[in-house]
């Protein structure tokens, strides 16, 4: 990269999702202030950020007054990374001599006044000649100025430096003081947040916000992120808007003409459906029909599991008759077991965006909501995540489908995990009933904005010959209830066939 090049444009961080909630990169030439508290991953960003450089052939240079080298070069091995490329100016607070073989300056910021610790900052840059650099951290520069003018002051000064020098600068801040600093904010051309939350049980939550950023229209709110061996990786907030693509809205065939009848052919293209019911009433089996009828004809295909194990789930699809296996082996097909303890929102978007996007799946199936719900027990607005998610899906033309679990057997029935029935575009509601001392049960469709519906009541069979839809239950009331009468003949009503006749 030539100097003129490094000058102009945007500074890629080395993470891709940043770079997108950033418009494209970091500003060249201007000073940004990366805050949040320990262990929120202020460090493993800024060491990202200097590698992207070196990699592009930029001279980089981290300045460390709080942590040593050893410290550093201990956290790029735990990523696999080396820091050979960045130069490193150490500025701590250390014991005895300097080891072997290490070319770095080591001073005591106590003994000293703040104008002489920027007097050697400010030649290290010199000699070194960075393009980019990282300035870590704040929070010594802060006790040395000791007053919050002396402070506003000194910092102010370091950002005209680095202007002239025609560099981008990072400047780490543990957020140690009282209360938020304002005026730094207002002195620094954008500032990244950078958070970390324990929950009760399961993973470590991490979020960035992007507080400000002049001159460049960035991603707002707050971002999901990891950090995984080799570095960030940051989950942007969907924003479904952002990704309509021209579709055919035609219907989905199930495979199973009853089924389709009740739904005028089938979900249509772009789409949610919603399949309801209590346990064990064949809401996921129902789910199976329409992906193995997909995967049958060509399209691929995704189920992320929140309950059920991807063992039990493939043994079930061959007791229908499907070979889910083969169609996984063909590509055709994605099983996805999504760990409820360890999954943020964000994460779980990018799963289903990766697998639209770039597998070009036609119809993506959740099991359940209420495993969803129990992997994000701690999150906020999931109702509002969940929304953006279906929404992003019916704008690629992706058929959904979402297995929901009521509480209760029979009797009452109360919706369990998020209320998404007004979201959903069809619900299939799946009950119980009882006739002639045998449980059996039965399906019908509530809505379906797609297009008209029948508004029969029918019973539903599953066996190892698949799905069967019989006719409308014409001799009971109150099958819907749970507690159903019989008024009229049994001859509506299906017996088992083949192997499953007992």
């Amino acid at each position: 990269m030539s100097e003129r090049e490094a000058m102009m444009g945007s500074a890629s961080t080395g993470i891709p999702g940043l770079d997108h909630i950033l418009g494209g990169g970091l500003s060249r030439r201007r000073l940004f202030l990366i805050e949040g508290s320990p262990g929120s991953g202020k460090t493993t960003l800024a060491m990202q950020f200097l590698l992207e450089g070196a990699a592009r052939g930029e001279r980089t240079l981290y300045i460390t007054l709080s942590e040593t080298v050893d410290e550093l070069e201990a956290v790029a091995r735990s990523h696999g990374w080396s820091l050979d490329g960045i130069e490193l100016f150490e500025l701590a607070n250390l014991d005895g001599a300097l080891g072997e073989g290490r070319d770095q300056t080591v001073l005591h910021p106590w003994e000293i006044e703040l104008g002489e610790t920027v007097k050697l900052i400010t030649d290290s840059v010199d000699r070194a000649g960075p393009s980019r650099v990282v300035f870590d951290s704040l929070s010594e520069l802060r006790l040395l100025a000791q007053d919050a003018l002396r402070y506003r002051r000194q910092v102010l000064a370091l950002k005209q430096y680095f202007a002239a020098h025609d560099t981008t600068v990072l400047m780490v801040d543990d957020l140690t003081g009282e209360r938020p600093d304002g005026h730094l904010h207002s002195l620094c051309h954008g500032v990244i947040t950078v958070s970390r939350r324990t929950l009760d049980y399961g993973a470590i939550r991490r979020r960035l916000e992007v507080q400000k950023l002049r001159g460049v229209d960035f991603r707002a709110g707050w971002h999901d992120f990891q950090i995984r061996t080799g570095g960030l990786v940051v989950y942007p907030r969907l924003v479904a808007s952002d990704f309509h693509k021209p579709f055919v809205g035609e219907p989905v065939a199930s495979g199973v003409a009853e089924l389709d009848e009740m739904l005028d052919g089938g979900p249509s293209r772009g789409t949610c459906t919603l399949v309801t019911g209590p346990a064990g009433s064949g809401k996921t089996n129902l789910g199976m029909q329409y992906v193995a009828a997909a995967c049958a004809r060509g399209e691929r295909c995704a189920i992320y599991e929140f309950d059920e194990r991807i063992g039990t789930l493939l043994a079930r699809a061959r007791d229908m008759g499907s070979d889910f296996e083969a169609y996984m082996k063909a590509g055709l097909l994605d099983v996805r077991q999504v760990d409820p303890a360890e999954t943020s929102p964000g994460e779980f978007s990018s799963l289903v965006r990766n697998e639209v996007e770039n597998h070009r799946a036609r119809i993506v199936m959740i099991d359940s909501l209420a495993g969803y719900m129990a992997a994000m027990a701690q999150e906020q607005h999931l109702q509002l995540q969940m929304h953006e998610l279906l929404a992003y899906l019916n704008q690629q033309g992706v058929v959904t489908l979402l297995i929901n679990p009521q509480q209760s057997l029979v009797g009452s029935m109360s919706t369990s995990g998020l209320n998404v029935s007004y979201m959903a575009d069809a619900v299939l509601l799946l009950r119980y009933f009882e006739a002639d001392a045998r449980v059996r049960k039965a399906i019908t469709v509530i809505k379906n904005r797609g297009g008209p519906h029948e508004d029969s009541i029918r019973e539903l069979r599953i066996d190892r010959m698949g799905v069967r839809i019989g006719q409308a239950l014409n001799g009971f009331k109150g099958v819907l209830t749970g507690v159903p009468k019989y008024v009229g003949e049994t001859a509506p009503l299906m017996e088992a066939r083949g192997e499953d006749r007992r």
